[in-house]
């Protein structure tokens, strides 16, 4: 492998620190924000973009160094700005969906429970 010049070494290094930021941010959002819904974007939107950000400064590097493209990094970079955004969609479905259930009265406060649905228009046994 070959040295890099100094504008290059730079460059990786502002863009690593850059991604490690936006990680670091996404982590305290999970950690701060109180509903689920809001703790669902904060690392969704941080680890993306520190992962773009930090794949970004490992292709410049590989590719400057080796004198040949980094196709890794792309492929990489692809798949997650793919299935991050499908996950963050599942994810806030599946709460929804159980929030709205909850709220019917469809769905057992502790896993195993038999659902019991008690309406207050059904008549009553006696």
């Amino acid at each position: 492998m070959s040295e890099v010049p100094v504008w290059v070494a730079a460059l990786v290094g502002g863009l690593s620190i850059l991604g490690a930021a936006f990680t670091l941010l996404g982590c305290i959002g999970l950690a701060r924000f109180n509903s689920f819904y809001a703790r669902v974007h904060a690392p969704t939107l941080g680890t993306s973009l520190g992962s773009i950000a930090i794949l970004l400064a490992s292709a410049i590097y590989f590719t400057v160094s080796a004198q040949r493209p980094a196709v890794h990094e792309v492929l990489i970079l692809v798949f997650i700005s793919i299935t991050t955004p499908v996950t963050l969609m599942l994810l806030a479905r599946a709460a929804l969906y159980r929030d709205r259930a909850e709220s019917s009265g469809d769905v057992p406060l502790q896993w195993g429970e038999d659902i019991v649905v008690e309406r207050a228009d059904a008549p009553s046994e006696g």
